[in-house]
């Protein structure tokens, strides 16, 4: 699928006149991107979608743009696949949803929006074997309930159970609750709608996803590490105001999924949860199921969104935003698995071929860090990383490190993603004024591995 008219979107990255923009991470180089979409793996080929707008950094319009890899290291941006279309079902924007093979056809089915503040509906859409280009012919597949419970709906996710294909919607419910809507799809082009499935009135979801409306619902098949598998779901939580702001980030509940004796229909049981991400700017990660049972395997790419500074951070206010031209980035791919109960997070073993030149080997106490890195530390104790110069410094990250764990950091310009093992992963935003630097405090005894981040020859 080679094209000359494909740009590599990362090595474009390397000549970005912002200082602040990732050069490892995958995005066209101005416009405004926000939740990935259509995360999947076509022969031998992994395609990321996300909601773009090219003509401003601001969400407007929303379209998706479309990046793909045959390694997850390696991106190429190719033209938009999805557009707005004049008087039909998207004409407000094609926003979040998945794509799927449907005998062999590259199908997306995502949220069209018809009017600004309107609701959606699931809209499909087909593509070309190489996912490069798409059809659009306003088709709905499933249009806003009937029940009057049911106050908003968006972003449908499709999974398997016993062979059967299923969908769900993220909703919003009338007396507050935020709610799973199920569907049963034996035509991509006829979903039908079989009910509320979940709510925040059931107790482990209460505690560990608290929101007013499920955002961006996944449910995958991912790994234990004492062997076997489980069902992971996880949501992205959105409050009344929240402006891309999203403070209730995203969280997970592990459980099990059986089949309803009188119905056969899928049931989620959740026994426990958590937190996805512990930072601030992460939100709308879409997840793609690459094995099943046994070899469960499950692949997550989220967005960091830019934002107003907190938690002693500098942000960058729209002006500045708009002024730079773009906004958002997808992080790295990331692998899910599950131990000791508890959802763990690591970098794919891919982005490891990003590492470059050794910059520090061993290296103790205070550590300076290249502003392009990645940074393996051991030991035990508080490790915090700090952005600034002679007169002063912002705390970008503080955590506590146990004994036989490592932390792996990397600094993408902008973007900071800390990976602790066995535990989740900690997505932040900090942006680099002229002669800023970063610096790594470590505890005692602790020790850290340095090196530059490079493109793999």
């Amino acid at each position: 699928m080679t094209d000359l008219a494909l740009i590599d979107s990362l090595a474009s990255a390397s000549t970005h006149p912002d200082p602040a923009f990732p050069r490892f991470h995958p995005r066209p180089a101005q416009g405004w991107i926000n939740d990935p979409n259509g995360v999947s793996f076509i022969d031998g080929r992994y395609h990321v979608f996300f909601q773009y707008n090219p003509l401003s950094a601001r969400h407007h319009q929303i379209q998706w743009g479309h990046v793909s890899s045959p390694d997850l290291v390696r991106w190429e941006e190719h033209p938009v696949a999805l557009v707005p279309q004049a008087g039909g079902p998207d004409s407000a924007g094609c926003w979040t949803g998945v794509v799927t093979s449907d005998n062999g056809v590259p199908t997306a089915a995502y949220s069209g929006v018809k009017d600004h503040g309107g609701h959606s509906q699931v809209v499909i859409a087909r593509g070309s074997a190489d996912l490069v280009t798409w059809e659009q012919d306003g088709h709905v597949a499933a249009s806003m309930p009937a029940d009057p419970l049911v106050t908003a709906v968006r972003d449908p996710f499709i999974f398997h159970f016993n062979g059967t294909r299923y969908a769900m919607q993220g909703a919003g419910l009338a007396d507050g609750r935020a709610a799973l809507l199920l569907y049963t799809v034996d035509s991509l082009d006829d979903w039908k709608y079989q009910g509320i499935w979940l709510t925040t009135a059931n107790p482990v979801a209460a505690q560990y996803t608290p929101a007013e409306i499920w955002e961006c619902p996944q449910l995958v098949e991912v790994p234990v590490a004492s062997g076997g598998s489980t069902w992971v779901m996880m949501f992205s939580l959105w409050l009344s105001g929240d402006d891309h702001e999203h403070a209730n980030g995203v969280g997970h509940l592990i459980g099990s999924l059986s089949a309803d004796p009188e119905t056969g229909l899928p049931v989620f049981t959740p026994v426990s949860g958590g937190k996805s991400d512990l930072g601030r700017d992460f939100y709308a990660p879409q997840i793609v199921q690459l094995s099943y049972g046994a070899s469960a395997s499950a692949l997550l790419i989220g967005w960091a969104n830019e934002g107003p500074g907190r938690d002693g951070r500098r942000g960058r206010t729209q002006e500045e935003i708009d002024d730079a031209g773009w906004s958002g980035v997808l992080t790295h791919p990331r692998v899910l698995s599950v131990a000791d109960g508890a959802l763990v997070v690591a970098p794919a073993p891919e982005v490891g071929a990003y590492r470059g030149a050794s910059v520090a080997s061993g290296a103790t106490g205070s550590v300076e860090v290249p502003g392009f890195a990645e940074v393996l530390v051991s030991g035990a104790g508080t490790v915090s990383l700090e952005l600034g110069d002679g007169s002063g410094s912002q705390a970008v990250y503080s955590g506590e490190l146990v004994e036989g764990e490592e932390l792996r950091i990397f600094i993408d310009a902008s973007l900071v993603e800390v990976y602790s093992s066995g535990s989740v992963a900690t997505t932040l935003r900090a942006y680099p004024a002229p002669g800023e630097s970063w610096t790594l405090t470590l505890p005692d005894g602790a020790t850290a591995d340095v090196w530059d981040l490079a493109l793999p020859a």
